[in-house]
């Protein structure tokens, strides 16, 4: 009698890795379900009983990286900065996932947006920092959505770029993002 397949999460974040890789390296319309399952080690019957097809394979991809992305945001403690090194940190360790949550490729190819409230919880440690420094008086007085919203796209732009390797080639991007991150402080500072 034949030994029944175990598809546990194990695999499932396997399968989630290796999803994110290949769509990042070939791009969305060149990757398979076939491709995944095989780099994987594992069959395509497994990515269909895990995730039921190619377009909630990718959804799970994009859902798993805003999970990964906020837990890192709220093991960062200690205020804004701390958000700050975080984000970058967490977006070098994981380049194709942030390319894919981020670059829109996904969306284009085929229908994948992250599930209701994964982006949104993802953004909340950012707001929660930018309430509390607003209640200490430390940030200027203003929509905790818009405050939130501005700081986020400007660390965004910064992490983008060096990830697209835009600039020099010795370009010194770990200084370029402190002193960013110090000059969004300043910008953002009660007078």
């Amino acid at each position: 009698m034949a030994r029944p397949v175990v598809h546990n999460d194990s695999l499932r974040q396997d399968l989630l890795a290796v999803a994110a890789d290949l769509v990042d390296s070939n791009g969305p319309a060149r990757v398979t379900l076939r491709d995944v399952a095989a780099a994987a080690g594992t069959s395509t019957s497994a990515v269909y009983s895990l995730f039921g097809g190619k377009s909630q394979l990718l959804t799970a991809v994009v859902d798993n990286g805003f999970s990964s992305f906020r837990d890192s945001q709220l093991a960062a403690s200690g205020g804004l900065m701390e958000l700050g090194v975080a984000y970058r940190a967490w977006a070098l360790e994981h380049r194709a996932l942030y390319r894919l949550m981020f670059g829109g490729a996904l969306a284009a190819y085929v229908d994948c947006q992250p599930s209701p409230g994964a982006a949104a919880d993802a953004m909340q440690p950012l707001k929660d920092a930018v309430a509390s420094a607003q209640s200490a008086g430390i940030l200027v007085e203003a929509p905790v959505e818009l405050v939130a919203v501005a700081i986020w796209g400007q660390v965004h732009g910064l992490v983008s770029l060096e990830l697209a390797q835009m600039g020099r080639p010795d370009a010194d991007w770990a200084a370029v993002y402190s002193m960013a991150l110090d000059a969004i402080a300043r910008g953002w500072t009660a007078e």
